[in-house]
């Protein structure tokens, strides 16, 4: 099975887990500029579940329109997990989403802001939260979706603990 299978076998447990709990799910992207949101609506069925996206790809944006506070941009960069929960949680709270998952990091080619190329967090928030870390090796395509890839297998994964969870508890 390719990747790009793997993924989409993902993503259509994701829209179906959703779908079944009457939930949803946006993105806030910045290191995949639309990427995650892409890859997701590239299934059928998506838009049972799926609300929308923000791509913040300059700090101004993440700041402006997803309302990350400036001193947390300043104290940590916005390639840091501090500024990948904040995206979350914003743009959870300006759709009025279950779920949110967002994407920041260094594609590359190079370091930026003393980061090296393929730092990359991902945060996802909703009735549970995580945070990833991901240091990534390649060109920028590769960097970018591999973090895609990582995104919806963590997030596929919290659902199924979740399922798991709950069935335990019944």
């Amino acid at each position: 099975m390719s990747l790009a299978s793997e993924v989409s076998s993902m993503i259509k447990e994701i829209i179906r887990t959703l779908g079944d709990g009457n939930e949803s799910l946006v993105t806030a992207e910045s290191i995949t500029a639309g990427g995650l949101s892409s890859a997701i609506t590239s299934v059928e069925g998506s838009s049972q579940v799926f609300l929308g996206a923000i791509v913040a790809y300059q700090d101004q944006v993440k700041a402006k329109v997803l309302g990350v506070d400036q001193a947390i941009i300043a104290a940590h960069t916005v390639y840091s997990q501090e500024v990948a929960v904040e995206m979350a949680r914003a743009v959870r709270k300006k759709f009025g989403a279950t779920w949110a998952i967002a994407t920041t990091g260094v594609a590359g080619p190079g370091p930026s802001d003393g980061v090296p190329s393929g730092t990359v967090w991902v945060a996802i928030d909703g009735p549970v939260t995580q945070t990833l870390e991901l240091s990534l090796e390649g060109g920028r395509e590769s960097v970018r979706n591999a973090t895609v890839a990582t995104a919806i297998g963590s997030f596929t994964r919290i659902l199924r603990e979740r399922t798991r969870q709950s069935a335990v508890g019944q």
